[in-house]
């Protein structure tokens, strides 16, 4: 058993963390995220002045910058750091008969009722009263409804030429598995690993962006003999869970759910949930499942294609089983906003704090000038350019410093490194550290080198001389 699943053994399948008696986070709620998200450019509400678009957002000029810091992560920790591991980047549009064989076509359904008067759909689940929650309406008897968007090829709307918006970047993996263990020359266990926009067409998104009806998925197909595959999905849910741990969640905040057997999808043969504890309660954050050899077998069936394996080793040929790693970027990003998100008292002043780690923080390093004097902008204009080839860097001179390092703190900026009017006597700068609020004093011609290792994690030097507080 894998060290971590001790962590189900008093988890029930099926219901939410705060269904199940757990605590509920009492840091932050949703609406301090979202707008801390507005404010500081982070997450904007899409077409926003044409009254928004429901349940689709814009990140903005600090939020794209953590997204793209989440997958260049998830990208080093599956592939770049592995030599098991390859890349690929499959169409978004695909065969209709990728989604017959996957089962989209006839599984991936919800049970919904409509409304008779403002004919606005719900999930018959959520649904107690039997009357729309929006109008107290009369509601119709539960229906079926795919959640895939449709659209048309070509210029005419024929339901020959009917295709789908991909729900699941994992097919995209699955048909290309014999051109990519043909180019790649590599040998089981092999993983293809993806990172691209899925869609569904959620009936009842919400709780910001946890669940969107255009998100992108960082997905991982493991492909593996069978017979292997409880060893390697023990090791992918261990390497998931502690990803997560590594680039600052807090282990209270997580925990393993396994399916049970009546909510297992069609293909799994077993299947864990990270969960976060949102504001809104233990969730899904990314999920690990067994798909046996449901894919292959299926496209091979489907295409008419042989997709088994033939292992060199020892001389058999097998359709291999796939441990599948799948997370959402945007639910990641919102669990690490929360869980980074902190508010202390300094000096009698409120303090707003992202705590993200220096990997994930979209900005490393902010170049302050003590102020706008005109002697100290030609040296601080300097200081900027040596560091933005190296780091993502912000060079900012409007209001006051004390402004300026809250700024730098809600976006979860690490380092702040200031230029002062002694700067211009000794060549010399001040580090401020986001966290501690510690600062040093250090050579300018040491700057890069000297943030470079604070980034890697080196302490700050505690020293008395060095030992002090700046706001």
């Amino acid at each position: 058993m894998n060290e971590y699943k001790f962590l189900t053994l008093t988890s029930k399948a099926g219901k939410l963390g705060n269904e199940r008696g757990m605590r509920m986070p009492d840091k932050v709620d949703m609406e301090t995220i979202v707008s801390l998200c507005k404010r500081r450019g982070i997450i904007f509400p899409s077409s926003e002045i044409y009254g928004g678009l429901a349940s689709c957002w814009d990140y903005g000029p600090i939020g794209v910058e953590i997204k793209r810091n989440i997958k260049d992560a998830w990208w080093k920790a599956i592939v770049q750091e592995r030599d098991d591991v390859v890349g690929i980047d499959t169409s978004i549009m695909m065969h209709p008969g990728v989604w017959g064989a996957s089962g989209h076509l006839d599984s991936f359904t919800d049970p919904l009722v409509e409304c008779k008067s403002c004919h606005l759909r719900w999930r018959a689940s959520e649904i107690d009263n039997q009357k729309c929650p929006k109008c107290s309406g009369e509601l119709t008897e539960p229906r079926m409804f795919n959640l895939m968007f449709k659209t048309f090829m070509g210029p005419v709307e024929e339901e020959a030429d009917t295709i789908y918006l991909r729900p699941e970047t994992a097919q995209g993996m699955f048909v290309n598995f014999e051109n990519v263990v043909t180019t790649s020359r590599k040998s089981l266990p092999l993983g293809i690993a993806q990172i691209g926009k899925s869609f569904r067409n959620e009936i009842t998104p919400g709780n910001f962006i946890f669940r969107t009806r255009e998100f992108e998925h960082m997905e991982l197909e493991y492909f593996v003999k069978p017979g292997n595959d409880e060893y390697w999905f023990d090791y992918w849910l261990n390497e998931r869970y502690n990803w997560y741990i590594k680039l600052g969640i807090r282990k209270e905040n997580l925990h393993l759910r396994q399916h049970g057997k009546e909510e297992l999808a069609h293909y799994a043969r077993d299947c864990y949930d990270i969960e976060y504890l949102f504001p809104m309660g233990w969730a899904e954050l990314e999920g690990i499942a067994n798909r046996g050899d449901y894919d292959l077998t299926q496209h091979a069936k489907y295409s008419s294609k042989d997709l088994s394996y033939y292992d060199g080793e020892s001389g058999e040929r097998y359709v291999p089983y796939v441990i599948e790693p799948s997370a959402g970027v945007d639910r990641s990003l919102l669990a690490f906003l929360i869980d980074a998100y902190d508010e202390e008292e300094v000096e009698g002043e409120r303090r707003v704090v992202l705590h993200l780690h220096p990997s994930l923080a979209p900005v490393k390093v902010a170049v302050l000038p003590l102020s706008r004097n005109e002697k100290l902008t030609p040296l601080a204009k300097e200081v900027y350019k040596q560091l933005c080839s190296g780091f993502m860097t912000h060079y900012d001179d409007s209001q006051s410093i004390g402004r300026r390092y809250r700024r730098q703190d809600e976006i979860g900026t690490p380092f702040c490194v200031t230029v002062d009017f002694q700067s211009l006597e000794d060549n010399q700068v001040t580090i401020r550290e986001r966290d501690s609020l510690a600062q040093i004093r250090v050579p300018i011609k040491e700057l890069k080198q000297t943030l470079e290792a604070k980034l890697r994690g080196e302490p700050f030097d505690t020293s008395p001389l060095w030992a002090t507080r700046q706001k």
